[in-house]
């Protein structure tokens, strides 16, 4: 076994960024501006007129939905999902768990040095899976974002590892590199201003200073853009933000500034997706407590959304349900966290499985595909 990396650091880091987050969560519970009560009011009056864009300018609503939680993908072989993931692009597993829906198969979380809701990535790798074809209704790039200046290092370090890239031009003012992971999942690494809610992993193969600093946003192609446009701005208390061509960007207004892009690409004439390996099964979105959740449900339930029961994945609790686009949408409470049921410098080092699970083990670890923890993707392997 060799060095193992200190919590302490991490540990105090990510406990100040919690409270710092619970303190700006109740100040957005408990707050409201005599300026944003006139932009109510506004709004109120002059709906009728606006187009969808505007329609962000209302008061946003207590229940404000503060970013993306995480983004969850399908992979065909997870030892070349580990590799690239962890290896290449420099990511901490944070969790090596199971689908707790087919515990035969790897359910894998990657993310910062401490598992930030905001920060992670997570794939099903289901061996022998066929090839997705991409198309509208679906996820049509997940990005992450990377310090200003970086995009160099990035493209000599996709070089070395012979994985085509693309450069392109700058889209909405930001420098933009795309890529393929090895099933064809596109993914964008994007020059922005890191947020201070990520915690950028030491110990990985990249330098702290090139680090991958979470999610950036998800481009979801659609066929017809405008109802989903709504949901964002008129339920889940997102912004317009800016567009370009096609491409409109909307932004949460709370939240610590990781994940809180979300782009909607109109596109009429695209045929439907097929979700397999290289597709994103679904989209997370971050709540702040399970009372919130449940808050939620009976809210979409309302307005007559189909929305699953919650659900207990361990490291959060989850209500899912379809937009009207077509993309699975994921609500996901911050707590209880991916502290969970391992301290911060064994993140990812061990097969965690639910309590419900653990009496069958030996079987599950007969059954799952044999694999080799990457160097540097998690303290016990550094």
């Amino acid at each position: 076994m060799g060095r193992r990396c200190s919590d302490r650091k991490l540990a105090g880091r990510a406990g100040f960024q919690q409270s710092k987050r619970l303190k700006e969560t109740d100040l957005n519970l408990n707050s409201e501006s005599e300026a944003n009560r006139r932009l109510n009011r506004l709004h109120r009056f002059n709906s009728a007129r606006r187009e969808y864009r505007n329609l962000s300018l209302h008061l946003a609503s207590p229940m404000n939905i503060t970013g993306l939680h995480h983004v969850t993908a399908i992979a065909s072989n997870p030892q070349r999902n580990l590799d690239f993931y962890a290896e290449l692009l420099g990511l901490r597993l944070v969790k090596r768990t199971v689908n707790f829906d087919d515990p035969g198969s790897y359910h894998f979380y990657f993310g910062d040095a401490v598992g930030s809701p905001g920060t992670i990535l997570t794939f099903f790798p289901w061996p022998g899976s066929r090839r997705g074809i991409h198309g509208s209704g679906e996820v049509s790039a997940t990005a992450f974002t990377i310090p200003m200046g970086s995009a160099g290092y990035w493209l000599e370090r996709l070089k070395l590892y012979q994985v085509s890239d693309e450069r392109v031009p700058k889209r909405l003012g930001e420098d933009v590199l795309r890529f393929a992971d090895p099933d064809g999942m596109p993914i964008e690494l994007i020059e922005s201003t890191p947020s201070d809610g990520a915690v950028p992993w030491g110990e990985g193969p990249v330098p702290a200073e090139y680090s991958i600093r979470g999610l950036h946003s998800v481009s979801a192609r659609l066929q017809s853009s405008e109802e989903t446009a709504k949901l964002l701005t008129e339920v889940f208390g997102y912004r317009w933000a800016q567009e370009s061509g096609n491409r409109v960007r909307f932004v949460a207004l709370a939240g610590g500034g990781i994940g809180k892009f979300l782009d909607l690409i109109s596109a009429r004439d695209v045929q439907p997706g097929r979700v397999a390996a290289g597709s994103v099964h679904h989209i997370a979105f971050r709540v702040s407590n399970d009372e919130e959740q449940i808050a939620w449900r009976k809210k979409l339930v309302g307005l007559g959304y189909q929305v699953s029961p919650i659900m207990d994945r361990t490291y959060f609790h989850s209500i899912y349900f379809r937009e009207p686009g077509g993309v699975l949408f994921e609500l996901a409470t911050d707590p209880p966290g991916f502290t969970q049921d391992e301290a911060v410098d064994e993140l990812g080092a061990n097969l965690r499985l639910p309590p419900w699970m653990e009496q069958a083990r030996p079987e599950i670890e007969k059954t799952l595909p044999k694999i080799t923890v990457p160097k540097k993707a998690t303290c016990e392997s550094t």
